[in-house]
């Protein structure tokens, strides 16, 4: 019902004011202005495209109506007190169907009803840690994930190390299968066949790989120190062939996992190649499949020179090493810690959009960069982007396109 191209808009979590902005990937300018939870953690799409989800760290979840005249809230549900995870229903026949949302407290997840929010089941996740057989009185629900090849959602357990397939077909009769992975789960992504899910156990510096086909764990690569991937980045290494990527909160490394067991039998589930990045405290890494570009962050790094910059890599020639942008600078935002998170990319894979995360009673901003040239293209400013982080273009989130 309304002129906006949806498969180019942009859900921003505007984090401190409780909001997010809707804007245009074509104009750049600012559509809608939805008021949502606190800190909204992340956008995710329902698989018709129709809803965003989002979900605040005070575990509101609103759910979106891009349909509508006016994009707005439809339902809203709060399923705790503190949280961070929120997906649909993606298997084929269940489109839209059912939500879910993980909390931190309490420690549980809800299956709502996809059009309502209605909550159909809560599961409480406290159990036996995978390493000590320890009870766990509040492992928190971190990362989920909706399976493509069951009707299924992948549920990571922070404290306890357990990644549970939750299948939806028989709510009365729920059917959890739980694998044993790594302290302590946290965000992750799939490969580029959407069959194995790679997720970060950050303090226990691996990465579990999920097989969402057979239902069961792949393997656990050691990899750097704290990794945190985002949801990682997809791409053919020209030596090592289809990899996934993560960068690191605790070093400076990004390293390549291969993720091709029937093509390179041999690289698959290892690290094939490590780069050393501008340093440690990223939060995120991305590509796009028509780019060569590999950026990432360094949000949490306490050198301001790297924290306000972004780091990027020819994947073509990563022994080159990388170019640093002035991400910050070019925001010319004034003063404020201007960290730079959370590279994204527009439908078409030729514009990465950079958030310039200042504190609150300063000016941030968006900063948009020509992928091809990697030079300046637009800085969105305006004084409703209060504390920019997260930005999810509407098609890649649907189709997790990273």
């Amino acid at each position: 019902m309304n002129d906006l191209n949806l498969k180019n808009l942009f859900s921003v979590t505007l984090r401190d004011a409780g909001q997010v902005a809707l804007i245009d990937g074509e104009t750049h300018e600012i559509a809608h202005i939805i008021d949502t939870g606190y800190a909204v953690h992340i956008s995710r799409m329902s698989a018709s495209g129709r809803y965003v989800f989002v979900i605040g760290r005070d575990a509101l979840v609103n759910m979106i109506d891009l349909w509508m005249e006016e994009p707005g809230t439809v339902a809203k549900i709060k399923v705790g007190m503190e949280a961070r995870s929120v997906e649909t229903s993606k298997y084929k026949g269940w489109e839209d169907k059912l939500a879910i949302a993980g909390t931190y407290w309490p420690p549980q997840f809800v299956i709502m009803d996809g059009q309502t929010l209605e909550p159909k089941k809560i599961v409480g996740t406290r159990g036996m840690t995978v390493d000590t057989q320890e009870y766990h009185p509040e492992p928190r629900v971190a990362a989920i994930v909706a399976s493509h090849k069951h009707p299924e959602f992948i549920v990571n357990v922070k404290e306890t190390g357990k990644i549970m397939l939750v299948n939806y077909e028989d709510l009365d009769n729920l059917s959890i299968t739980n694998i044993d992975a790594a302290r302590f789960l946290h965000d992750g992504g799939w490969d580029s066949s959407m069959r194995y899910f790679l997720t970060a156990a950050n303090q226990s510096d691996k990465i579990a790989v999920v097989d969402s086909k057979d239902r069961n764990l792949e393997a656990m690569v050691d990899v750097g120190k704290i990794p945190h991937p985002g949801r990682g980045a997809n791409f053919v290494d020209p030596e090592h062939g289809p990899v996934w990527a993560t960068s690191h909160l605790g070093d400076p490394t990004i390293q390549l996992i291969g993720t091709d067991p029937e093509g390179h039998p041999d690289k698959a589930w290892k690290v094939v190649r490590t780069l050393n990045g501008q340093g440690g405290g990223s939060l995120f890494i991305k590509t796009h499949p028509k780019s060569t570009n590999l950026w990432v962050d360094t949000a949490l790094n306490p050198a301001e020179t790297v924290s306000q910059s972004i780091a990027v890599f020819d994947i073509n020639n990563l022994e080159a090493g990388y170019d640093v942008l002035p991400i910050a600078e070019w925001a010319d935002l004034g003063e404020g810690p201007k960290r730079v998170v959370q590279p994204e990319y527009n439908v078409e894979g030729d514009e990465v959009w950079f958030s310039v995360w200042n504190s609150q009673d300063k000016k941030s901003a968006l900063v948009v960069v020509d992928d091809k040239t990697r030079k300046l293209k637009k800085v969105i400013k305006d004084e409703r982007l209060v504390t920019p982080t997260g930005k999810f273009n509407v098609y890649n989130t649907q189709y997790d396109v990273y």
